[in-house]
């Protein structure tokens, strides 16, 4: 009798778990295929979004209705993007303020420090709740800050994991909780699902699962079926009752993906527990869900918590790489040989070639420096072309003058006429001939150089430009610089060709530099840079 009871005690126990084990190969493909449509699940969740953000701009100045499109808009991302929550949190406390409502405002402030707590700020949110003043508030907004309280103390519990200061925060979270319970209906789900919690923090595992809510209940949100599993799944993993919490975990994190949520523990802990179970495929293919949806949502403690099981992906690449590496170790020395010799070929290319362009960079120098040698050469021997004519043309108009003098001079020496070779001498007008002199050189170079003038008034502003009389080629000023410019710099020179003193030839270029833009020593290379036609 003893043996066929044993016998029908293991019947059971195996058939409970293939069925166990049917049921979750059932959610892993069920989790698989909404993890594929989850892009969708978003898209679908931006669009309500998006609709209810149009609506902002058709509330006028209607902060009632603003308020509470804020308050919608909130709700929709406080568990899909921190980011976003926290912005119209915030927009929700301004407005609250503008209306000068103090229930608005308390309330604001207790979803500004939900969604803090949320991203893991934990030093920020205890100065925020410090803040917070509850009494007199509606009993809805004075459960909500209880829980938040108490949610707070709970997290500062799973984060410092410490046996003084987790036992003492553990206690006051569930103070708050007792708090938040008195202000609620014991029959809804939050009731419960918030009296389990704190029967399981307080290490009451039997007491938390008689009260949890019961999950198949209609009417259940995907919301409320995601926080109630995986909650219950911790409780069931904390006595031991691993099989039944991987397939709560499994429904929570399915829970999630189906309502967009992206600040949830489910697929970590999922994949943790696949993993201690040898299942590293799965386990690597959840958490880096997992670590998207942690970057996505933005809370810092969530990416904290998620990377650290990133050794998981690792470790399996490590053991695909072992298996590969024994058929590629012939291939791989082979490679790198032929890499090494690549590398000493394009080393060496490498140097011929920068030997090369500097090669090219030195002729290109080179035949810069030379082509600007011969651009001077060419201007200095098409001056000189002009000038040398212009010299020759001068002499033998000299030349025959001093013959026509001469002639007149020796007839009237012959005749004896003193008084008429006087007149002859006293005839002579050196003024004219100088005259004469300036306006052959003026026009020469003129023809060399036809924008000189209108160069020379670009180095002044418009009050010191020189302006040239009626018929006039070149006056002083210019004619001293024009000089200058065919190669004859020196002062003395250039007295003796404009019969002036050195002094006033200086005192001339002086004067003319400080009214000039240009710095006296930049004045003129300036000169100098006027190009020849």
């Amino acid at each position: 009798m003893n043996r066929i009871i044993g016998c029908l005690i293991v019947l059971l126990t195996l058939q409970i778990a293939v069925s166990g084990k049917g049921r979750q190969d059932s959610l892993l493909k069920e989790l698989n295929l909404n993890i594929e449509k989850a892009a969708a699940y978003d898209a679908l969740k931006i669009r309500g979004i998006d609709s209810i953000r149009h609506t902002l701009s058709a509330t006028g100045n209607d902060l009632h209705l603003r308020f509470q499109i804020y308050q919608h808009l909130y709700e929709a991302y406080k568990v899909f993007n921190f980011d976003s929550a926290f912005v119209y949190a915030h927009l929700m406390e301004k407005t609250a303020t503008e209306l000068h409502d103090p229930v608005r405002v308390t309330y604001a402030k207790t979803r500004l420090g939900f969604i803090l707590l949320s991203s893991g700020m934990f030093t920020e949110t205890a100065s925020f709740l410090s803040s917070i003043d509850v009494t007199g508030m509606p009993d809805s907004i004075r459960a909500q800050f209880y829980l938040m309280k108490s949610r707070f103390y709970y997290d500062l519990a799973d984060y410092n994991q410490d046996r003084y200061y987790t036992p003492a925060y553990i206690r006051q979270g569930s103070t708050y909780v007792d708090s938040a319970l008195h202000l609620m209906d014991p029959s809804s789900f939050e009731y419960r699902y918030n009296k389990g919690l704190q029967y399981y923090k307080m290490g009451n595992l039997a007491a938390a699962r008689a009260s949890y809510p019961n999950l198949d209940q209609p009417g259940l949100n995907y919301r409320q079926l995601a926080i109630g599993a995986c909650t219950l799944g911790y409780i069931y993993l904390q006595s031991h009752q691993t099989d039944t919490a991987i397939t709560l975990m499994f429904r929570s994190a399915i829970a999630d993906i189906k309502s967009s949520t992206k600040e949830t523990m489910a697929m970590y802990t999922l994949a943790t527990l696949l993993f201690e179970r040898g299942d590293i495929k799965n386990a690597s293919h959840f958490i880096e869900k997992a670590i998207a949806e942690a970057v996505f949502y933005g809370a810092r403690q969530r990416k904290v918590q998620v990377s650290s099981i990133l050794p998981i992906i690792e470790q399996e690449r490590i053991n695909t790489a072992e298996e590969r590496t024994r058929s590629l170790l012939i291939y791989a020395a082979i490679v790198t040989l032929l890499l090494i010799a690549v590398g000493i070929l394009v080393i060496t290319v490498l140097r011929q070639v920068r030997k090369l362009k500097l090669a090219q960079q030195e002729i290109t120098a080179a035949h810069l420096k030379q082509q600007e040698i011969n651009n001077q050469l060419t201007e200095a021997n098409k001056i000189k072309e002009e000038y040398v004519g212009y010299c020759f043309n001068i002499n033998a108009s000299y030349i025959g003058k001093i013959e026509k003098l001469k002639h007149s001079l020796e007839q009237k020496l012959s005749e004896n006429k003193p008084n008429e070779l006087k007149y002859l001498v006293n005839n002579i007008n050196l003024r004219q001939e100088r005259e004469e002199l300036f306006t052959n050189f003026d026009r020469v170079f003129l023809k060399i150089f036809p924008h000189f003038v209108e160069e020379f008034n670009t180095l002044f502003d418009k009050s010191n430009q020189v302006m040239l009389k009626e018929n006039e080629l070149l006056n002083t000023d210019i004619r001293i610089f024009a000089l200058i410019r065919i190669g004859i710099s020196d002062n003395e020179k250039i007295a003796r060709i404009l019969e002036y003193s050195v002094n006033t030839i200086y005192a001339y270029k002086t004067k003319i530099k400080k009214r000039s833009l240009l710095p006296n020593e930049a004045f003129e290379e300036r000169i100098m840079a006027i190009k020849a036609l």
